[in-house]
């Protein structure tokens, strides 16, 4: 089976080029290997694996994959896929999001224009089926590392909304004093608390950019994430109440390919009552001890630079300096 796409003002015209739907599992390692080609050539500083993929596709939400995940084959060799998906954030918005990967090797040939193409005709076919009662938009990302990717999307209508930054800490600078708020403690992550834990986190969220309730097949997805290992998050409690936490966590493979020791501090919330008391603070500084002791080099994370609790402040408070730009771009459904 393929799919017809045209691109507006521009006939592809490449020799044994079709563009077909996934087909299951015997597409996870196909994704995965376009994926780190394209992150290796883009100086993503990222590496994906097949575990990853097969976490996210066993607990699909707001898309079917048979439907909303398309590749591109020239001669039956995949040389990209793109995907979509929806969700509501709790602005009051309905996000239709998309992305896409294409080999460099076929770039600025409009396969890449064909794909940003499919995924705006599959959105405007799924919101066809949405009652038209919120604003809507679609949304996609890119790195400041991939100059093609946004040359596309602004060509497409997209612009520039939001800004990320991936911060890296280099492990050997030296750690400022930051001791748990009084009455708190950090206790081990037990099989009882995750419940806990994913509702606290969800909790602190909800004042950030681009918040949307989560439901529980995003729950179960969260508890089969590959790479977590709770011994490693740093949770404090107040009691029997979680206060704040830093879900740690390394990506073994990731390090291994890309020839490093990094361990990440991510999923740093802290719940309202505990917020302009030091416990993020206490919390990172005790992550960043923590991977110093495992032999680590650096630690990342992802912070939105507009964040309304001062998180970036923070992290460059305690060494954390800028890799990376990540680009949110936006564009008006209607």
């Amino acid at each position: 089976m393929s799919i017809n796409l045209r691109v507006p003002d521009r006939t592809l015209d490449i020799p044994g080029l079709v563009f077909r739907p996934f087909r299951g599992e015997v597409d996870y390692p196909i994704m995965v290997d376009i994926m780190n080609q394209c992150n290796l050539h883009d100086d993503l500083d990222l590496i994906d694996t097949v575990e990853d993929i097969a976490v996210r596709f066993a607990h699909p939400v707001n898309y079917d994959p048979y439907q909303d995940v398309v590749f591109a084959e020239v001669n039956g060799k995949a040389v990209g896929y793109s995907h979509v998906w929806w969700g509501d954030e709790a602005g009051g918005e309905r996000i239709y999001y998309l992305y896409w990967y294409l080999l460099p090797g076929w770039r600025e040939h409009g396969i890449g224009e064909a794909m940003q193409v499919r995924c705006e005709q599959r959105i405007q076919q799924i919101a066809s089926q949405h009652p038209n009662d919120m604003p809507r938009r679609m949304q996609t990302w890119a790195f400041d590392s991939e100059p093609y990717l946004s040359k596309v999307v602004e060509a497409a209508g997209f612009k520039q909304v939001r800004y990320f930054y991936r911060m890296v800490r280099p492990i050997r600078l030296p750690l400022p004093e930051a001791p748990l708020p009084s009455g708190l403690e950090v206790r081990p992550v037990l099989p009882e608390h995750l419940r806990l834990i994913w509702n606290a986190k969800d909790e602190a969220f909800r004042d950030h950019w681009g918040y949307a309730q989560r439901g529980e097949e995003d729950y179960q997805r969260w508890l089969e994430i590959p790479y977590y290992d709770r011994s490693l998050w740093k949770v404090a409690w107040d009691g029997d109440q979680i206060a704040g936490m830093v879900l740690n966590y390394v990506m073994a493979e990731e390090n291994q390919r890309l020839n490093r020791r990094r361990g990440y501090t991510e999923t740093i919330a802290v719940r309202r009552p505990w917020r302009r008391k030091g416990l993020a603070k206490a919390l990172l500084v005790q992550s960043i001890e923590m991977f110093r002791h495992m032999g680590m080099e650096e630690t990342a994370l992802g912070v939105d630079i507009e964040n309304p609790n001062g998180a970036l402040k923070l992290y460059e408070g305690v060494g954390y300096e800028v890799k990376k730009i990540i680009y949110t771009y936006r564009k008006e459904l209607d």
